[in-house]
């Protein structure tokens, strides 16, 4: 579906081109973070929808829950060269990361416990 001034985007064919299904999109409408316009019952999604959509799909990807991929797809404002946007993304990557670190020192910590346990069943063992 095109028009002189947007490109338009069915439904099946969003999920088409990022992998996943209708019901993926429809749950993303239902958070309210993409709003098609309606045809009837035929949803068409603009340019920008799309654009939402990638973004939802990479903080997916990086970890993000939905209100911070919210946040950031809220500020979203090309007339500023979306600098704020691209802020909140950065502080939200370095939240993410030092959530991860500590995740990975916690997991380390009890593969050492694990390791010391296993080692003193063993020695019980003989």
């Amino acid at each position: 579906m095109t028009n002189s001034s947007t490109i338009e985007h069915s439904i099946s064919s969003l999920a088409s081109e990022f992998g996943i299904t209708t019901r993926a999109i429809r749950f993303y409408e239902e958070k309210g973070l993409l709003n098609p316009r309606r045809e009837g019952n035929t949803r068409i999604y603009s340019a920008r929808d799309r654009t939402e959509l990638k973004l939802i799909l990479r903080g997916k990807r990086l970890g993000f829950t939905l209100e911070q991929s919210r946040a950031i797809i809220n500020l979203y404002d090309p007339a500023s060269g979306n600098a704020q946007q691209l802020q909140t993304l950065i502080d939200t990557i370095h939240d993410k990361r030092k959530l991860l670190k500590q995740q990975l020192n916690d997991i380390n910590g009890m593969m050492k416990d694990l390791d010391e346990a296993e080692k003193k069943c063993l020695q019980a063992m003989t």
